[in-house]
């Protein structure tokens, strides 16, 4: 597997543009037939680190949410690995996930909100955990979800990384 021993593990990022930095370093050891499961709340900065990692592989972009498309295929601007961005978040089962008929061997694959679905992709895969904390207290309102004025308070907020090999 292609990502190295010094991207592994617990990091704090400041903010979008770390983030997006942090995806570029991933992105330039990421290689074909590598999946990467995203997961974190709503507004942690899933899509900015997929950003950035289309960024390190040198993909067409603009690299936006696919959450009502469910996949988007970017092709490499240089003839090198097409990123294919998956929302899984809609899914139901792993099995909708195979529908998407997604090129695995030939693409790096991120699938945001990927666990428990989009680990049997690859015998091995990479797992990115997004932590942040929401509206200064470190929850969520009392509805349950994150209210919009919110996310936008905390969009500069430092957030927790932890990148790890699986299995």
């Amino acid at each position: 597997m292609s990502v190295s021993e010094e991207l592994l593990g617990e990091r704090e990022i400041a903010g979008p543009a770390d983030m997006e930095e942090l995806g570029r370093a991933l992105g330039r050891a990421l290689e074909p037939g590598d999946v990467v499961v995203l997961t974190g709340p709503l507004g942690a900065g899933k899509t900015t680190l997929t950003r950035g990692i289309g960024e390190g592989l040198g993909i067409r972009g603009p690299v936006q949410s696919p959450t009502f498309v469910i996949a988007r295929t970017h092709p490499s601007l240089s003839g090198g690995t097409p990123l294919v961005h998956v929302d899984a978040y809609r899914l139901g089962a792993a099995v909708e996930l195979d529908d998407l008929d997604i090129d695995v061997t030939g693409s790096v694959v991120i699938v945001e909100w990927g666990r428990g679905v989009a680990e049997h992709l690859a015998d091995s895969w990479w797992e990115v955990e997004i932590e942040r904390q929401v509206g200064g207290r470190g929850v969520d309102n009392a509805c349950g979800e994150i209210a919009v004025h919110t996310v936008e308070l905390d969009a500069d907020a430092p957030r927790t990384v932890t990148i790890s090999r699986r299995p």
